[in-house]
């Protein structure tokens, strides 16, 4: 304890002179229009403050974040304040204190021993945070930075470019940063002794980077995706397992998803990727290679129907049995290469259903696929996602409500279906008469009872309405089920992705519902962040009322199936996890285990329009498979257990997914036997 304390006061007094410097850095989306701004003043005090804001789709965090440095530029204060990207308050502080670190956020506080050299880890910290990080890094001289209150970051240098800014030239690096989350983080640093983040690139969405040097973005996006691309490659060359030939999945507990039933065990050959026989048990035959299941359960893969997918999701989702999803918005660019990638085998990454992203213009407008005006425009967005095979059409919340009609009858006269969320100033029903054919979000569903005609659903009212709103809806009453009536008759799908929505409850200290079956598999740092609520709860009473709004959500979802309404599984969440616990949710709702699973295979595909090729194990469809420990059709958890997974002429072992990945596996796998 003395020595600790001896040694921090050493660090104190010899803290060097500070020199007041301002950065500024601009936050860029859709092709570069300005969504947020970061200012870093460093005080000649030795004292850096920081504010930072974001905002895209009517949400984003606003903080200011304060710090002090250690001489080996670790902190030796720190303080943020502020609200979360959905408004939940954010104060977080941490200090060096008798040789100990001790620090308190909104969700947990603590206190330890401190390591020589370590580093707070902020949960609700800006972007400059990882500029402190990449410092204290690159003064490492074993590369590893032990982290408070766990883990341990490294970083590698990737990449490197020249920029310019006038007659200004700089070089800079990409750093690829791991031990924080399941994937690597890549950052632009500057190239000099003592490296500061440069600009921060999430490709297809966000580039944030240094004031002035703005027209260098797009070239750096471009080349941290080239770096990207060698590590994925990496990445689905030593996880997948090429199958040529034939396979022979021997002794299986067959899933019938049409009819939501477990058959007997059966044989289930396969061959060049597509299912040849399926056959009772005989133990006879011969193939190329050989699964013996052991009695265990066979499911067609399963589908996640509301996603956003980048390049680095696609491990969680197949190591949880998704082998297929629907992309409901995303930079069209970036999603055609992702797609074109995983069609070629390079990506690690389940099969790709687009759905094309329309919104309408405005302050709050989500800057994703096409941002139209008129009519005129929505046609000709339209036209490029017919010409470009998307079955179906996203219509987002700030759409004019005046060409709704007009423009989802253009889009079914091109064979296209049409879903989304309720454009501004309308309701659910305003939607279904103008001929939707699906609808995403409970919350969406939901506001149809609540929203008045000048409710403006583009910013956070869009969830806190829900959340307050609910608990005193009638589910019984005749406006509620006429709707469900309406949408039995019409055959209109609804996407809830209920566990998503589990946000609007969760309490602070709490650990995401999402993760809180699984909390020993799930890597210390992301338990921690998980544990941070969302929404601005303030009180005890708010947080019953909200719990009760989201347990009337589920039932509405229940109640909805039991009288004939589609429903398909989506999260638009972290991947893999969410899909498992939408399914619970389900059961939570009313449906059968056997239920829960058949929306997530045979209606996956069929509102995918895929039918034809997945969605169940029948001769002439894609093999895409599971095996599964357990018996899901009875204990819906049991469809954690994944051993094996089969995508066409790719097997893939969930357990060495999750390995990569910082994940404790939940199933042993079982592999593939050579038979000649």
């Amino acid at each position: 304890m003395k020595r600790c304390g001896i040694a921090l006061l050493a660090l104190a007094l010899s803290a060097p002179a500070w020199s007041a410097e301002t950065l500024k850095y601009v936050a860029l989306v859709d092709g570069g229009k300005q969504a947020g701004q970061q200012t870093v003043v460093h005080g000649d005090d030795g004292t850096t403050r920081v504010d930072f804001i974001f905002k895209d789709n009517g949400r984003g965090p606003e903080l200011k974040e304060t710090y002090t440095l250690n001489p080996d530029g670790t902190y030796r204060t720190y303080q943020v304040t502020g609200a979360s990207t959905f408004g939940a308050k954010i104060d977080e502080t941490f200090r060096l204190e008798g040789g100990k670190a001790v620090w308190k956020s909104t969700s947990d506080e603590g206190e330890q021993e401190i390591a020589a050299g370590a580093q707070y880890s902020p949960l609700g910290g800006t972007p400059q945070s990882g500029s402190v990080a990449i410092a204290a890094l690159a003064a490492r001289a074993d590369g590893k930075l032990p982290l408070i209150p766990s883990g341990t970051l490294t970083m590698r240098k990737v990449g490197e470019a020249e920029v310019i800014n006038g007659n200004d030239k700089r070089q800079v690096q990409l750093l690829a940063i791991t031990g924080v989350g399941f994937t690597p983080q890549f950052v632009w640093a500057t190239a000099d002794a003592k490296p500061r983040l440069f600009a921060f690139i999430f490709p297809g969405f966000l580039q944030l980077i240094e004031e002035g040097w703005q027209a260098n973005a797009d070239a750096l996006e471009a080349t941290q995706k080239t770096a990207e691309s060698k590590a994925l490659v990496d990445l689905q060359q030593r996880l997948a397992h090429p199958i040529k030939g034939s396979t022979l999945i021997r002794n299986a507990r067959v899933f019938d998803s049409e009819k939501a039933t477990l058959g007997a065990a059966s044989d289930v050959l396969i061959r060049d990727g597509r299912i040849v026989s399926v056959a009772a048990t005989s133990g006879q035959g011969t193939a190329d290679h050989v699964i013996d299941a052991g009695g265990r359960v066979l499911l067609p893969g399963l589908f996640d129907m509301h996603t956003h997918m980048d390049r680095w999701s696609g491990g969680l989702q197949l190591a949880s049995g998704v082998t297929s999803v629907r992309d409901m918005g995303n930079d069209n660019k970036t999603l055609q290469q992702v797609m074109a990638e995983e069609r070629d085998g390079t990506l690690l990454m389940p099969r790709i259903v687009a759905a094309g992203f329309i919104e309408g213009e405005s302050k709050q407008s989500a800057r994703n696929g096409f941002v139209v005006s008129n009519l005129d425009e929505a046609k000709k967005a339209v036209d490029w996602y017919a010409a470009n095979k998307y079955p179906q059409i996203k219509i987002y919340n700030s759409f004019p409500k005046d060409i709704l009609k007009d423009t989802v009858a253009y889009a079914h006269g091109k064979g296209l279906r049409v879903s989304g969320h309720v454009p501004v100033f309308l309701r659910a029903q305003d939607a279904l008469d103008a001929g939707y054919d699906e609808v995403q979000h409970i919350n969406q569903l939901m506001l149809n009872f609540l929203v008045k005609p000048d409710t403006d659903t583009r910013t956070l009212e869009r969830f806190y309405l829900p959340a307050k709103g609910v608990a005193d809806l009638d589910l019984d009453s005749k406006p509620v089920q006429d709707f469900i009536t309406t949408l039995a008759q019409k055959q209109i799908v609804i996407d809830p992705t209920l566990a998503t929505f589990e946000f609007l409850h969760q309490r602070n200290g709490e650990l995401s519902p999402i993760f809180a079956d699984v909390p020993d598999h799930i890597p210390p740092d992301v338990q921690r962040s998980r544990r941070a609520a969302e929404m601005d709860i303030p009180d005890e009473a708010t947080g019953v009322r909200y719990q009760k709004s989201f347990d009337k959500m589920v039932e509405f979802v229940g109640r909805a199936y039991k009288a004939g309404v589609p429903v398909v599984a989506g999260t638009d969440e972290v991947p893999g996890f969410t899909l498992q616990h939408e399914l619970a949710l389900y059961v939570k709702a009313g449906l059968t285990p056997a239920q829960a699973l058949q929306v997530a295979t045979w209606n996956g595909a069929k509102y995918s329009e895929v039918l034809e090729e997945l969605g169940s194990i029948a001769p002439g469809k894609r093999a895409d498979l599971i095996l599964v420990d357990g018996d899901p059709t009875s204990d819906i958890a049991d469809i954690r257990k994944v051993t094996t997974v089969i995508k066409g002429e790719t097997v893939y072992y969930p357990s060495e997914i999750h390995t990569e990945l910082g994940i404790k596996p939940f199933a042993e796998p079982v592999r593939l036997q050579g038979s000649r």
